[in-house]
């Protein structure tokens, strides 16, 4: 039984588990930054909710514009290791920039530049899973990277809740812990994955230009249209440590809705990876869906401790059914010589819609209450599901 149970496992090549771990460690880095940033802005620096909306939606679209082309450029170069080599590298070199900041422009410039790195590295690192991973345990695979990456989120603001304790809300002290692991996953990656062998571009070849687009079908742009909805719906994470504030917790205890989040999303990314090589994507995606309206909910009726907890629980177990899932589609209806672009498209739609999202969500907040923004992101999670259930004849082929 035992063996059984982790046959999967054993069948994903290590190259892949060094990938996770060089996510895990990234994330450790920019979740002790980010389950901070928006109690440092609001009571450290004096912005708004409506500012911390704006940063977080700008950094947020910065990086999906940046995958379009390192995702690009990965095809076209044949070549996906050091294109995540630099975007990591960037990602971590920001982080002291958020300790020295004085304003909330410097803290949008750190953002922005931390963000660039992401866009940098994100493409070509899912292309490089697609590539490495067998195509019957491509699921399992991004399931796998998404939950290690996810350990790092949850464990990135436990560092912090420590800190916190420890340097008595010392925000700026603790920015600086921050680069340590950020070093670390460029090594790792530098160090312990060898770029395999894949289709690239014919030499001179764009591939972003319009023959080579062509090549993406309507399948292909339905999970974009899709993945744009979503984001909708999600908004940025920083909302959700608004939401904890307001209910008077103290600030170092703050960051634990961060981390349970990201507990669930953990324990469940790799089994509902695993499980959509058997099950239908879409109806996962629905279920996955409802989930998100139940936390969406939840957040907007109340902001006690319990109600907080239960909802962003709720929004993780949505995070691990879907996440992973929408990757899977994208390389599953990409062809194998465009898969970077694809990813990049996809991340460059979605980005824009995080842009909208985000400055949305901090205007109503600021206009209407907490509520109106949760209620909102209820909303777009239904036109997700109405868009998915309208669009299975062009999904078949992301199964």
């Amino acid at each position: 039984m035992t063996n059984a149970r982790f046959s999967t496992l054993r069948r994903i090549p290590r190259a892949i588990w060094v990938l996770g771990f060089v996510s895990m460690l990234m994330d450790i880095s920019s979740e002790i930054v980010h389950s901070l940033l928006p109690m440092f802005l609001v009571s450290g620096l004096g912005a708004s909710v409506a500012t911390v909306g704006l940063i977080e939606g700008i950094a947020e679209a910065a990086s999906p514009i940046v995958k379009v082309f390192s995702g690009s450029l990965s095809d076209y170069l044949g070549n996906r290791k050091w294109l995540a080599v630099a975007g990591y590298a960037l990602g971590a070199v920001s982080k002291p920039f958020f300790a020295i900041a004085a304003s909330a422009e410097v803290v949008l410039a750190a953002r922005f530049a931390d963000r660039i790195g992401k866009g940098i590295r994100g493409a070509p690192r899912d292309a490089l899973v697609a590539d490495i991973a067998p195509a019957e345990y491509r699921g399992a695979a991004f399931g796998l990277r998404q939950s290690l990456d996810t350990i790092g989120a949850f464990t990135g603001p436990l560092i912090a809740v420590g800190l916190m304790f420890l340097w008595a809300n010392d925000y700026r002290r603790i920015f600086w812990i921050a680069l340590v692991p950020g070093t670390l996953a460029v090594l790792l990656l530098a160090l312990g994955v060898q770029e395999p062998a894949h289709l690239s571009s014919p030499k001179g070849v764009n591939p972003i230009r319009r023959e080579s687009l062509r090549q993406l079908s309507a399948s292909y742009w339905w999970v974009v249209a899709i993945g744009a909805v979503f984001t909708l719906a999600w908004f940025s994470e920083a909302f959700l440590v608004l939401r904890a504030m307001q209910g008077g917790m103290k600030p170092a205890l703050v960051p634990l809705v961060m981390v349970a989040m990201n507990v669930v999303y953990t324990l469940s990314a790799y089994p509902f990876g695993k499980l959509a090589d058997a099950m239908s994507h879409m109806r996962l995606l629905v279920i996955g869906l409802g989930f998100l309206v139940c936390a969406d909910v939840m957040l907007a009726q109340s902001s006690a401790w319990p109600a907080v907890l239960l909802g962003v629980s709720l929004w993780g177990l949505h995070m691990g059914m879907t996440q992973g899932l929408l990757a899977v589609m994208v390389a599953h209806t990409a062809p194998a010589n465009l898969k970077g672009t694809a990813f990049g498209f996809s991340n460059l739609v979605s980005g824009m819609a995080m842009l909208v999202a985000s400055v949305v969500a901090g205007l109503l907040w600021e206009q209407f209450g907490a509520e109106a923004t949760f209620y909102a992101g209820a909303l777009f999670s239904v036109l997700a599901a109405v868009l998915i259930i309208s669009g299975s004849r062009y999904l078949k082929s992301a199964e």
